[in-house]
């Protein structure tokens, strides 16, 4: 009993060192010249964040050596380690790199149509069938005459070939954003090489067992930077005990 009242002092002592020690950090975000706003600082040490105001502007609590990390979605993921001198000048300039937009491949593929011939009675179908589907001669005053009577038939057949034309468009479907995708808009490769100490050649496998835990599934639906790099670093443990247990 003593010795866990020991423990819970030093630790609240330990609690509250720190939380004197913590210094109000301010700084401005900026790409080139223009300021950014909805930048999301997080402090990755103490799990605090806040967001760059209108100028770009921010502050936050944070001691030496705590990791800052800035993170936006049209943007390079970027880190920074606090020093003294960031406190002391409590004056930081973060600049952020514009991320490239993605564009999707395009196949160009020549097709060649055969020529078709047309006879005379062909080309009177046509002509009919464009006259059909022509509703302005129905409306009065255009072009001041109204070239045919007026005929239920015609404007019916008319209007259902329209409507049946709209009918037959495909929807285009909304592209849904896969894991890889999530992962390549919040975390740099730096996350990845110095965070979870991975080499370049696991880091292929390794997003493949990250992908198939039905948890990845749950950062889609809800992206946020903090609850994904907490699974990477979940599932980077597992990782390295599953290689460890397949070399012994």
């Amino acid at each position: 009993m003593r010795v866990k009242l020991l423990t819970t002092i030093s630790f609240f002592t330990y609690q509250i060192s720190i939380s004197q020690t913590e210094k109000l950090l301010s700084g401005k975000v900026i790409d080139q010249n223009f300021t950014l706003k909805g930048v999301e600082v997080i402090n990755k040490t103490t799990q605090t964040s806040t967001r760059t105001n209108e100028s770009g502007e921010f502050s936050i609590l944070v001691n030496p050596k705590d990791s800052l990390l800035f993170f936006h979605k049209d943007y390079f993921f970027s880190r920074l380690k606090v020093t003294s001198e960031n406190i002391q000048n409590n004056n930081l300039v973060v600049k952020m790199i514009l991320r490239p937009e993605e564009l999707e491949e395009v196949v160009l593929t020549t097709i060649k149509f055969p020529k078709i011939k047309y006879d005379a009675e062909a080309i009177s179908k046509i002509k009919m069938e464009k006259a059909n589907n022509d509703l302005t001669r129905f409306i009065p005053g255009f072009n001041n005459t109204l070239s045919n009577g007026l005929n239920i038939g015609v404007i019916g057949s008319g209007l259902f070939g329209l409507f049946k034309r709209e009918r037959e468009e495909p929807k285009k479907e909304i592209p849904k954003i896969d894991f890889r995708k999530l992962i390549a808009t919040t975390c740099s490769e730096d996350f990845f090489s110095k965070d979870l100490k991975l080499k370049s050649e696991e880091k292929e496998l390794f997003l493949q067992f990250c992908d198939a835990d039905p948890n990845s599934k749950t950062l889609l639906e809800h992206p946020n930077i903090l609850a994904t790099m907490d699974f990477l670093q979940t599932k980077n443990e597992e990782f390295k005990k599953l290689e460890t247990d397949l070399k012994n």
